[in-house]
């Protein structure tokens, strides 16, 4: 398939699956909840932490941290007295236990509280969003923690895929115009994001020679953005709902 072919083909995609339709399933639908940004953001995040193994169970638990969280996680974060924190060590979500809910808890507490919240962490001028993610996780563990929780937070800059903090930038940047993503953090730009790289995606991908890498890293995310930024460098990262959908719903 001649690249124009396949833009056009993608294209076609992307207006099938990038439907408000398609949030009822995805974990997304968590922090569609909200309203205020703080909350958005916040349930964004923690609910893309979470976010691999099947999406019912992914729905569910995070659904169960929005309860731990009296459905308002600003205000917990700010807020909830150390009684109130020691619920979420009930939580668990295959390896992510309650013990590093409570850290996050904590670390997203000295975010709001010192580093002028969530959008601030990840700002960068790069092209891409890897600086701006291993700053993010500089930060974020700049309090006491356990050595045990660093696992759950990914840094492209050691290789990593980052899927789930790729896909949590998508919502936070990309255009809400779909009703799909939010688009509430205004200091960084859709031309930024990357392809959120999970395993329908990748397989969708390498099928369609867009990337040639058989690992699932940092750099076949960065072969992947050199095609889907030449197909639309405003907003490359629109392709996710294409890939994604080929992968998970046409079985591709």
């Amino acid at each position: 398939m001649k690249q124009t072919e396949l833009k056009e083909f993608l294209d076609e995609k992307v207006a099938l699956y990038l439907k408000p339709n398609f949030v009822v399933e995805d974990p997304i639908a968590i922090p569609h909840q909200f309203s205020k940004k703080e909350d958005v953001e916040i349930a964004a995040f923690l609910t893309a932490t979470i976010a691999w193994g099947r999406r019912p169970m992914i729905l569910k638990n995070a659904q169960e941290m929005m309860r731990i969280m009296d459905h308002s996680p600003h205000e917990f974060i700010l807020n909830a007295n150390n009684k109130e924190i020691e619920q979420s060590l009930n939580f668990c979500h295959r390896t992510f236990q309650g013990v590093d809910l409570q850290t996050f808890i904590y670390a997203l507490r000295n975010i709001y509280q010192n580093h002028n919240g969530l959008e601030a962490c990840f700002h960068t001028e790069k092209e891409d969003m890897s600086a701006g993610i291993s700053s993010f996780k500089q930060t974020f563990f700049s309090i006491n923690h356990l050595s045990r929780t660093q696992k759950h937070v990914s840094d492209p800059l050691k290789g990593s895929a980052s899927k789930r903090l790729i896909m949590f930038l998508r919502w936070m940047v990309r255009s809400n115009n779909e009703g799909v993503d939010f688009g509430i953090w205004k200091t960084l730009n859709p031309s930024q994001l990357s392809c959120p790289l999970d395993v329908h995606t990748a397989n969708v991908a390498r099928k369609l020679g867009l990337i040639t890498r058989k690992a699932n890293d940092w750099k076949t995310v960065k072969e992947l953005d050199i095609h889907l930024r030449s197909f639309c460098k405003e907003d490359p990262s629109k392709y996710d709902f294409a890939l994604f959908g080929l992968g998970v719903y046409e079985k591709f």
